[in-house]
């Protein structure tokens, strides 16, 4: 079964087509950070306005990279939410129209669930894992039961850590996209320089696996003074490596304490800031636990981790609706098993 996927939730124009869930056939991904640099972050009217210039252009290469037509794709999957609103309605409009003119059935995926999956592209795994989720909108921390089956354990209760990493590196001037870039400077930093805070939440079931970033981001963007050690210098490749270690170790404690309690020694991490290498290198030192990670073109927005999730949603015999509309948001995640509806699929 090939399902031709579309992703479009944020600043990239992405297709891909995909068989049986696993064999990526073609995977065409339109970047627009250069539209966005100048900025320093994403201009959603700007990336909804490239969306709509790429998308037909990007939906062609990927069935020509494949060498095939429309009457060779057996359904297509395009992302509904959550995202920027206008950028999502670009992506969903056009696969809902190039599924109903070609007569294939048409899957809406939850962004989410496509991050979560995108590891199973190349590697055989069994549920229930620990799933970790980070990128510039999302730190979770879940049980993952099946593709489409997330037990959130734990999340942020305010900022992502992309999106700290995102605003330290807009403040220091370092550009866009943050995440990459201090990665990058980090390589040439101390990260014993800084003793930045490391989040302290109320104790109690509740948020024993929750995760926070706006204090951090705060003491490294406007305090940094305050925490840099004896001896050290204040350079960006300093500021770097410490913020980049503390945000990391951060959410890595609340992550391993999940392993421990739940007895799970699998974790699959999926999202653009599974890229990093210095969350990688943390859960690399755990021996005892097996780490599943994307490749690094996966763990940033895909059409293939769409494609994916979709397959599964088709193998069940279930489509959606020709009605079903975008969402810039998902629910807010609550503790406990989250069902079809929760993941706006319907």
């Amino acid at each position: 079964m090939k399902v031709l996927g579309i992703e479009s939730s944020c600043d990239e124009t992405a297709c891909a087509i995909v068989e049986d869930g696993r064999k990526i056939i073609s995977n065409v991904v339109a970047t627009q950070i250069p539209f966005h640099q100048i900025y320093k972050g994403v201009v959603p009217e700007i990336a909804s306005r490239k969306h709509a210039e790429w998308i037909l252009p990007v939906v062609r290469q990927a069935l020509k990279e494949a060498d095939m037509t429309m009457d060779d794709i057996d359904a297509v999957a395009a992302t509904n939410r959550p995202g920027l609103m206008g950028a999502l309605l670009v992506g969903l409009t056009f696969g809902k129209t190039l599924a109903w003119s070609s007569g294939k059935p048409f899957i809406a995926v939850n962004h989410m669930l496509g991050h979560m999956y995108a590891a199973h592209l190349v590697n055989d795994i069994p549920y229930p894992y620990i799933g970790l989720l980070v990128s510039g909108g999302h730190s979770i921390i879940a049980k993952v039961n099946d593709f489409d089956s997330l037990e959130v354990l734990g999340t942020t209760i305010d900022d992502s850590i992309g999106e700290a990493f995102d605003k330290v590196a807009k403040f220091y001037d370092l550009g866009y996209p943050g995440g990459v870039i201090i990665d990058k400077l980090s390589q040439n930093g101390d990260s014993g320089a800084f003793n930045f805070p490391v989040p302290k939440l109320e104790k109690g079931e509740d948020h024993k696996y929750d995760v926070s970033f706006s204090g951090l981001k705060t003491a490294v963007i406007h305090q940094a003074d305050l925490f840099l050690k004896k001896g050290y210098e204040k350079t960006t490749e300093n500021i770097c490596a410490s913020f980049q270690e503390t945000a990391c170790r951060t959410i890595v404690s609340r992550l391993f304490r999940a392993v421990e309690d739940t007895g799970i020694k699998t974790v699959v991490a999926g999202g653009g800031v599974a890229a990093n290498s210095r969350l990688r290198a943390l859960l690399a030192e755990r021996t005892d636990i097996k780490c599943v990670f994307p490749p690094l073109k996966l763990c940033g927005d895909n059409g293939a981790m769409i494609a994916g999730v979709a397959y599964h949603f088709l193998k069940r015999g279930e489509t959606s609706p020709w009605d079903i509309t975008a969402s810039a948001r998902v629910e807010q995640f609550k503790r406990g098993l989250k069902n079809l509806e929760s993941f706006g699929r319907r």
